[in-house]
């Protein structure tokens, strides 16, 4: 797959008029098969903003697989073969540490240290590999909190009662997931202290109404629909020729670039197993492209924007 940024240019397909039309004799899903996706990996980058004015990335990635499941933190996007990543594995096999504390040692030159506290001993989920409830993940970077996950308000009020609190803003978030039938099911948060909302990204076929087939009397067509708390934002058809595109559409009074690249779900080897990709990307207003050129951006730097990226692979 090429990159994600250059496929998204002033020239992608205007998919509000798509204008290819043809035959696809391989849809993507089957239309009366609507379970749901599950997610593999979630992983948050989080910028943390000191009372010194310095700034330190924090990577936070939840993953579960078929032998186990786990949480790993990361500073600054660190070269693990230096410094490797905080990391848990909550699988309970081997997971015995289920609250406790950790000290790490931070790449920089004034010896920064990082102390990350856990309790996930009551933690619960649902079918994917983030927990909903009953657990709290809490990082402290130069006695300054950066980082308060979860639900267990008691304890961390102490925490923020006695220990100052640095500025914290969530960057990006990734998810990794899965499904047999290409429908993907989500929920995202569009800006700090926003609104959660219920996303929905459902391929599926409908009749074109005429064949190019002899030995067939109706033309089944890919269709792309992703709605966000049961509204549509956005249907694309003929989606084999508009496998690439992009939409700006309005969610909390945010400008949101939602951007798709399905190639790999019809052109990957012939496998049938690519992976999707879908971002939803904030912008201000005055931005009147999807990608500002690298030096304006430099000017609007402290300006915080969100990505949420979507990886939907299929299974086979």
């Amino acid at each position: 797959m090429r990159d994600l940024v250059s496929c998204f240019t002033e020239n992608s397909i205007n998919v509000s008029n798509p204008s290819c039309s043809t035959y696809s004799n391989n849809p993507c899903i089957t239309p009366n098969t609507l379970s749901p996706s599950i997610q593999t990996s979630i992983s948050s980058i989080y910028k943390l903003v000191l009372s010194t004015s310095k700034q330190i990335l924090i990577t936070v990635t939840w993953c579960r697989n078929h032998s186990n499941q786990g949480l790993s933190i990361s500073f600054n996007n660190q070269d693990p073969s230096i410094l490797p990543p905080f990391r848990l594995n909550t699988n309970s096999r081997f997971f015995r540490r289920k609250k406790g504390s950790k000290i790490l040692d931070l790449e920089d030159s004034k010896g920064s240290k990082a102390t990350v506290l856990w309790d996930l001993s009551n933690a619960k989920y649902e079918t994917g590999p983030e927990p909903v409830e009953g657990y709290y993940i809490v990082v402290i970077v130069d006695s300054e909190i950066g980082l308060i996950l979860g639900d267990s308000e008691t304890v961390t009020k102490k925490m923020r009662d006695n220990i100052p609190m640095a500025k914290i803003s969530l960057l990006s978030r990734r998810e990794h997931c899965s499904s047999g039938n290409t429908v993907y099911s989500t929920k995202a948060q569009f800006c700090n202290g926003g609104n959660y909302h219920d996303v929905v990204i459902k391929c599926s076929v409908e009749n074109e109404g005429r064949s190019f087939d002899s030995k067939s009397s109706i033309s089944l067509s890919p269709v792309l629909c992703v709605s966000i708390d049961k509204k549509n934002v956005i249907r694309v058809k003929r989606l084999r020729w508009n496998f690439r595109g992009n939409q700006t559409i309005f969610v909390d009074g945010l400008l949101v670039d939602l951007l798709w690249d399905v190639h790999d779900w019809f052109f990957d080897s012939g496998s049938g197993s690519g992976c999707g990709v879908f971002m939803f990307r904030t912008r201000s207003g005055l931005d009147s492209r999807l990608w500002l050129e690298e030096k304006n951006s430099q000017k609007d730097k402290d300006r915080i924007e969100f990505s949420f990226f979507i990886y939907a692979c299929k299974s086979s």
